[in-house]
């Protein structure tokens, strides 16, 4: 056991990230970056994940501008870290060398210190580009092995044992993790991080797996785990008495819960064993007075009210009643000796006794991400489909087993996740299994994410994807996004420079409408408006509100807007999609009738009570729409008149949006030919025909919300 302990502070990306949807303004970082800089860290966690997402989707800020910012006032005093995905960076499509070189290029000029690097499969071969980018350019290239556990397959009967049927070994043990770690040190990667995403992993097995990776790697080793399912804390001791050379925390009032464990309860454990954590903890009392009050507001601007917070504690100054002490004091002889039930128990205690959440028994039992178990949860209820829960859970074993036993981090536990439901649906339908299955489990069990820990049956392959070999994505054809000239901007560019070309290959619709208004708004700014008078002039102008209306239950961002004035709704249905703390949430019709105006536009932020569609009781109207104002765009054909539907019809089997419509009137269909992709779940599905014949008439568009059963295709036999 070392005397020194370096620490990662996480608040300002996995720490909000984790708590707070990632809403941290750069107006509410800058109040605590003085004293950060006093605090002296080792590291500072502030990029990547999904902060440059975010960033652009809820807070119109420039991510480069956050990076740059960060570094401007931390200067050399803690290096900055950054995740990506390997090959993925922060999308979940492979990208080129030439991007990923100008990635890394880019984010070390702007200030990035070390990059983290995962891969969703543990494929080191997908981390082999950044490892050799990163390092060229001078920065750290930390490699993360993503630790999970195999499935709890169901027990099987006596027949089945005498049958000779037996589940299979397991694959994540201790070797398999370490096996991993050598491929990482081998590529040259400067440090290893036992990256515990799910906080699965307890005090005994994070012991172990230090100690193996230190007798056998030499190389700085850093833990980063979570406190969702109880074990965080006491698997942080466990691994600084086994040797761990750095772990990752979060200041007070972004610690425990879903996030990983507080820096002052480890302040407190490594005090008692001499061990000196290297950090200013007068200059971390100052963050947190300034992350109380964050605290706060993002509370209220994320979840429309305050949440339950821990008691407020200062390890220089307040006192700890001997009880606590002597908890700390049962924890620290716990971890020395080995005794790991002893150490869990005390550190839950000390976590109870301060006000932290408890552990959450179903991610416990399931094994599984909380975001990937509450995902779920927020996927089924949009779906209206929740007493399918159980089954779906039932299913994730066979279905990740069946592609391969990925472990279930970002974007892999979405996938499998997706899938299960989508497969306890099929089943509640009477369909066979994989009836319906997302564009990304298709690519997942083709190869296109890499090498799954355990070879996937050929014949399970093709009759996911219609090929039986492994077949890898081919960057050869990865073809960059459109970077066209604006007219409302005065015919500037979408990207302007490198920084915001590559924007615009990982974050393809999110930077495209960030770097869209950027541009109308900086136009506007030196033409005296006339852009944004040009904006607006097309927009529909807004009724007076007379009906009733549908309101938001809280505060949140419009996803998707599932109807349109005139149609018919009655009560019970999903009108809109509302983005709320991390969530899908339906907003449902509460009343029957017909839709008159809709009130908001997808991507609005709205408040608690906000107005989204108004309801009356008779057909409106047609509202005839104002001329838009004349602009450089060519005018837009008028979309073609719908016939009576007298055909066959593909229907959608779930609620979704179209994303592509890969027919048009006239084409030949086969039975089984897929038609229509639908996102939904955030997964694309392949919708595909029924029937053999030819496509009478499309009756959905692209971009359009559409609801489970709503024809999409109409075909003649």
């Amino acid at each position: 056991m070392a005397k020194s302990l370096k620490i990662r502070d996480l608040t300002l990306r996995d720490g909000q990230q984790s708590s707070f949807a990632t809403r941290m303004t750069q107006q509410q970082i800058d109040r605590c970056l003085p004293y950060y800089k006093d605090a002296g860290f080792y590291a500072m966690e502030v990029w990547g994940g999904a902060v440059p997402d975010s960033v652009m989707r809820y807070l119109g800020e420039n991510p480069w501008t956050r990076l740059e910012s960060i570094h401007k006032a931390i200067g050399s005093v803690s290096k900055l870290t950054a995740l990506s995905r390997g090959r993925n960076l922060f999308g979940y499509s492979p990208y080129t060398d030439e991007i990923i070189d100008g990635f890394s290029r880019n984010a070390i000029e702007s200030g990035l210190g070390i990059m983290r690097i995962f891969d969703a499969l543990n494929d080191v071969d997908n981390v082999k580009s950044t490892v050799k980018y990163v390092k060229q350019y001078g920065g750290i290239a930390d490699c993360a092995v993503c630790y999970t556990v195999d499935p709890k397959y169901p027990k099987l009967s006596l027949l089945d044992r005498l049958k000779g049927k037996k589940n299979p070994a397991p694959v994540f043990t201790d070797e398999y993790f370490l096996d991993k770690a050598q491929q990482m040190a081998a590529l040259g990667c400067d440090m290893i991080t036992i990256k515990d995403m799910s906080g699965l992993i307890p005090p005994r097995r994070v012991s172990a797996l230090v100690k193996l990776f230190k007798q056998h790697i030499n190389l700085p080793l850093d833990f980063h785990t979570h406190c969702t399912p109880g074990y965080g804390l006491a698997s942080v001791f466990a691994a600084i008495v086994a040797g761990v050379d750095i772990v990752d925390t979060n200041c007070w009032w972004f610690g425990g819960g879903t996030g990983a464990p507080t820096l002052e309860l480890v302040y407190v454990f490594c005090k008692k064993l001499g061990i000196d954590l290297g950090v200013n903890m007068e200059a971390v009392a100052k963050i947190n007075v300034e992350l109380r009050s964050i605290r706060k507001e993002l509370e209220m601007s994320v979840f429309g009210k305050e949440k339950p917070e821990p008691k407020p504690f200062n390890p220089l100054t307040d006192e700890l009643p001997a009880s606590v002490e002597g908890l700390f004091d049962t924890a620290v002889e716990a971890a020395k000796s080995d005794d790991f039930d002893t150490l869990l128990s005390a550190s839950q205690q000390i976590e109870a006794y301060f006000g932290f959440p408890a552990p959450n028994e179903n991610v416990k039992k399931a094994e599984i991400p909380g975001g990937m178990y509450s995902n779920m949860v927020a996927q089924l209820k949009q779906l209206g489909a929740e007493e399918i829960l159980p089954r779906a859970m039932e299913l994730i074993p066979p279905v990740r087993l069946a592609a391969g036993l990925p472990p279930l981090v970002t974007p892999t536990s979405q996938i499998v996740g997706a899938q299960a439901v989508n497969c306890a649906i099929d089943e509640r339908a009477g369909r066979e299994p994989y009836t319906n299955k997302s564009s990304q489990f298709v690519g997942l069990v083709k190869g296109e994410y890499g090498h799954t820990p355990v070879e996937i049956d050929p014949d399970f392959r093709m009759k996911i994807c219609g090929v039986r070999e492994e077949t890898p994505y081919d960057t050869s054809k990865y073809k960059m996004q459109p970077n066209p000239t604006l007219p409302e901007a005065g015919g500037v560019k979408l990207a302007a420079n490198e920084k915001e070309v590559l924007l615009l290959e990982l974050f393809p619709m999110v930077a495209k409408t960030f770097l869209k208004n950027e541009k109308v708004k900086e136009y506007a700014a030196t033409n005296g408006g006339q852009a944004a008078a040009q904006a607006t002039a097309t927009q529909t102008a807004k009724q007076a509100v007379t009906g009733y209306t549908v309101d938001s239950p809280l505060p949140g961002r419009v996803t998707a807007i599932n109807v349109k004035v005139g149609d018919r709704v009655k009560k019970g249905d999903t009108v809109a999609s509302l983005e709320a703390m991390k969530m899908e949430n339906s907003i449902e019709a509460d009343c029957d009738g017909y839709v008159r105006q809709v009130l908001v536009a997808e991507g609005d932020s709205v408040l608690a009570g906000a107005h989204i569609i108004e309801i009356v009781d008779s057909k409106p109207e047609p509202q005839a729409q104002p001329k838009p104002a004349a602009t450089a765009t060519a005018p837009q054909a008028a979309p073609a008149a719908k016939l009576p539907v007298t055909g066959y019809t593909v229907d959608s089997p779930l609620p979704g949006r179209v994303v592509s419509v890969l027919v048009k009137p006239g084409d030949k269909v086969a039975s089984g030919e897929t038609v229509v992709t639908l996102e939904a779940m955030k997964m694309e599905n392949a919708i595909t025909s029924d029937y053999a014949g030819v496509v009478r008439q499309v009756l959905v568009a692209e971009g359009d919300a559409v609801l489970a059963d709503t024809p999409l295709i109409e075909i003649e036999q």
